[in-house]
């Protein structure tokens, strides 16, 4: 079953040019991994520091090998310093029968 995961990110205002750079990268890869189907970024029309990864992945399973290598050898060292405060994560199933 498809899996939806918001990433909520607040960043510092002054390292809003260096989260783009970072987010490219990382999202590149995110993008490559098995069972991604895809990542689209929405930035906040009245707070440009407040974003959310809009992931999409075709399992449970595949979301939960992804969260293993970001936490393990895919870990991301360069994006703490950035945020504002903890992202935030939460995960959706699809209700296809509403």
């Amino acid at each position: 079953m498809a899996l939806i995961a918001l990433l909520d990110l607040k960043f510092k205002p002054e390292a809003l040019d260096d989260a783009k750079v970072v987010l490219a990268r990382v999202l590149a890869e995110t993008r490559a991994f098995e069972g991604c189907l895809g990542v689209d970024v929405l930035v906040d029309e009245a707070d440009p520091t407040h974003w959310i990864a809009y992931e999409r992945w075709d399992s449970a399973e595949a979301d939960a090998k992804y969260r293993d290598f970001r936490a393990g050898p895919g870990k991301i060292t360069d994006l703490a310093p950035l945020l504002a405060g903890a992202p935030g994560l939460t995960k959706y199933t699809i209700a296809n029968a509403v």
